[in-house]
């Protein structure tokens, strides 16, 4: 059995208790079907991750049998689900921890219309305000990768590096988003969802109106660090995208 000192094994408790209720916001908010999709975070302090399991039904996970993986993607022997297999898409999550510090939660989802953007190659132009306060922009397009290495991570960092979205569409394949915890990831693949599906309509009835670059700053630094409670900023310090 693998053991940590007390305020580690205290913090891989809460993100393993973190990462297994939020899986049922996925579902809540219909953004996976079956087994598919995933939600993994960083344990602070540490050069380790959470993830669900591969293919388990959503209404059997639990904080004990989400998998602990090192930042190289290797399941941490001896630890509550070590015996099964991590999300086929750890390599992907491992690759954005291990580049990206600032990054704290990744979601992938196949929520039906940020994956049609995905499927067209097509970038989400930013026309909406929730937009510009979301992501500070466009949600960009990233490239086609195949399951199984690190290919996809890489894909997601080459496209997010500089860019103020937390939402990559991948080609071919669907929404990954980032954010400071888990929990902020999720709502970032919540909203993507959201925005996919409104600019989508909205161009069923005509051409789109890109909001101005101006607009665009003055509205994401609003409810970056002036909208709710206790605005905390954006994560890490994109650049306005071009």
């Amino acid at each position: 059995m693998t053991t940590f000192e007390p305020d580690i094994e205290a913090a891989i408790a809460r993100v393993r208790a973190d990462v297994a209720r939020l899986h049922a916001e996925l579902v809540r908010y219909g953004l996976v079907v079956w087994t598919g999709g995933n939600v993994s975070g960083r344990v602070p302090g540490t050069d380790l991750f959470v993830i669900k399991p591969s293919g388990v039904d959503y209404a059997d996970l639990a904080p004990e049998n989400m998998i602990l993986c090192t930042l190289d993607g290797a399941v941490v022997p001896g630890t509550p689900g070590s015996d099964r297999s991590p999300s086929s898409d750890t390599a992907a999550h491992a690759y954005v921890y291990r580049t990206m510090s600032e990054v704290g939660g990744v979601v992938h989802t196949h929520s039906p219309y940020a994956t049609a953007w995905a499927a067209r190659g097509e970038s989400i132009p930013c026309v909406l305000t929730a937009m510009a306060d979301e992501f500070g922009g466009p949600v960009p397009i990233g490239p086609f990768a195949i399951i199984g290495d690190d290919s996809i991570g890489r894909g997601i960092v080459d496209t997010l590096r500089g860019h103020r979205s937390r939402a990559v569409l991948m080609r071919g394949h669907g929404p990954f988003t980032i954010g400071k915890d888990a929990r902020d990831a999720v709502k970032a693949a919540v909203m993507v969802e959201d925005v996919a599906r409104t600019v989508h309509l909205a161009r069923q009835g005509g051409q789109l109106i890109p909001l101005e670059p101006a607009a665009i700053d003055a509205l994401y630094d609003r409810y970056q660090n002036v909208y709710g409670q206790a605005p905390a900023g954006a994560l890490g310090s994109g650049e306005t995208p071009e």
